[in-house]
């Protein structure tokens, strides 16, 4: 059984140990959180809720460690610390800082002898791997990704850490143009701005200054400035009512052409319908758990990603059973 430890127990958190449960060789020992442990609930039978401060104490009990804190102040300090101790699978999604993040990473797993999987989700993740793929088979061509319409965690998480915002939930909403120009192999030059748009649903706290926060969300760097941005100001009843649920999706689009004289155009696409954005991140990131725990057992050690994973690594089949039902 590869033993597994939840550092942060929010809605990924909470997929995660619904994921755990869904597979046979594994087992959730702890749960870490800031909170006060008594205060939390979890829902499997018998496996202890522990304060953060405690983590190391379980250095010798746990195989993995999923991090499931947020990418703008949490990861960038948890995972190259607990990479110290343990093997780390995260879900940074802040694509600009992959590469400063895989190396402060990578120092403290070398150094531990450890596997650090960060990034791993669907995007970054599922639609990392299909840009690879797409790229390196249709070589002329372009690749094009669509996010939405769904809430995205990453980038609420970052509205809710706005000065004066209570709560708030983000969508990202696809350009319903753009993406048909892409389909039909037309090949567009789209910017950022001209294939997505954002809208914010916010509820502020008593008294707090709203130009101010839409100014600052619409300004956040990484997030939201380079996005046509609406921030929507509404009641927390408004937002527990309508924006509760979170849903997610998107597609991955490789358009390309071969022959002779390129005269043959050829669409691979891959798409994604999420009733729940959490609870597939977490099935992405438990099965790359298992990868990191093969992989550390394989003797490798130091930051890596998907494109590092070889299918058989995530996979709860063997290899043979993976050749005789999957190839």
């Amino acid at each position: 059984m590869i033993r597994i430890g939840i550092f942060g127990y929010g809605n990924l958190g909470r997929g995660v140990e619904c994921a755990i449960s869904q597979n046979g060789d594994m087992e959730l020992v702890a749960v870490f959180t800031r909170r006060d442990p008594s205060t939390v609930k979890i829902l499997t039978q018998g496996v202890p809720v522990c304060h953060v401060d405690d983590v190391l104490s379980y250095k010798d009990k746990i195989d993995v460690m999923i991090l499931c804190g947020g990418s703008a102040t949490d990861l960038p300090v948890q995972t190259p610390y607990l990479a110290e101790h343990f093997n780390v699978v995260d879900s940074f999604d802040t694509h600009a800082k992959i590469p400063e993040h895989f190396a402060n990473v990578d120092v403290s797993a070398k150094k531990s002898g450890k596997v650090g999987l960060i990034s791993v989700g669907w995007d970054p993740g599922m639609f990392s791997l299909n840009r690879a793929l797409g790229s390196s088979i249709l070589v002329n061509g372009q690749d094009y990704t669509f996010w939405g319409k769904g809430v995205s965690q990453g980038h609420s998480d970052a509205i809710r850490r706005v000065e004066g915002v209570l709560d708030g939930k983000q969508y990202t909403v696809p350009v319903d143009s753009a993406l048909e120009a892409v389909r039909s192999g037309a090949n567009p030059t789209l910017t950022t701005r001209e294939k997505h748009t954002r809208e914010c649903y916010v509820v502020a706290k008593e008294g707090a200054d709203k130009t101010l926060i839409e100014k600052t969300i619409k300004e956040m760097p990484n997030y939201f400035s380079d996005y046509d941005t609406t921030v929507n100001f509404i009641t927390k009843e408004e937002l527990d009512k309508n924006h509760a649920g979170i849903p997610h999706g998107g597609f991955v689009i490789r358009s390309g052409k071969t022959g002779k004289d390129l005269e043959h155009t050829h669409i691979i696409e891959y798409s994604l319908k999420l009733d729940s954005n959490p609870e597939f991140t977490a099935s992405v990131i438990v099965a790359y758990a298992r990868g990191a725990y093969r992989m550390n057992k394989e003797g490798m050690c130091g930051a890596m990603t998907v494109f590092d994973v070889a299918p058989r690594y995530i996979s709860p089949l063997s290899s043979e059973e993976m050749r005789k039902t999957l190839l």
